[in-house]
């Protein structure tokens, strides 16, 4: 199975956390419009990322010969479930620049842990999941 888009989705994903942490180390307040769209642009990636997982990666390893693959494959989407609702949730929450203008230091708090699940969920598939993968196949 290919999956250099996945890798690559979660290049992507990884620069758009980096961005908005930069953005919020020069101020939220101050920043608050270009928090916003990137945490938008952000949201639509993790979004499309998740959709495509669910629709391809899972199914197809669980549709595999490899029963060892297709167990840790539904023990990482049983796993995002939680972490992709959070990650929804708070993109909901904090798409507004107003929202963000109004209360930074809440966004600050929910960013740090929502974002921190987000990143090491990804690191965790770039160490183990994947390389699990591609030496499967």
């Amino acid at each position: 199975m290919d999956i250099d888009r996945f890798k690559q989705h979660h290049v992507d994903i990884l620069k758009g956390i980096a961005t908005l942490r930069r953005l919020a180390h020069d101020g939220i307040a101050e920043h608050a419009k270009d928090i916003a769209r990137e945490l938008g642009a952000l949201s639509s990636l993790v979004q499309l990322h998740l959709a495509i997982e669910d629709r391809i990666l899972y199914p197809t390893l669980q549709k595999g010969q490899d029963a060892q693959l297709a167990a840790m494959g539904k023990a990482y989407q049983d796993d995002m479930k939680g972490i992709a609702h959070g990650y929804i949730a708070f993109s909901r929450k904090w798409g507004l620049a107003t929202a963000l203008a109004k209360a930074p230091e809440d966004f600050r708090a929910e960013a740090n842990s929502v974002l921190k699940a987000l990143h090491a969920r990804m690191q965790r598939e770039n160490t183990e999941f994947y390389p699990a993968i591609e030496r499967a196949a």
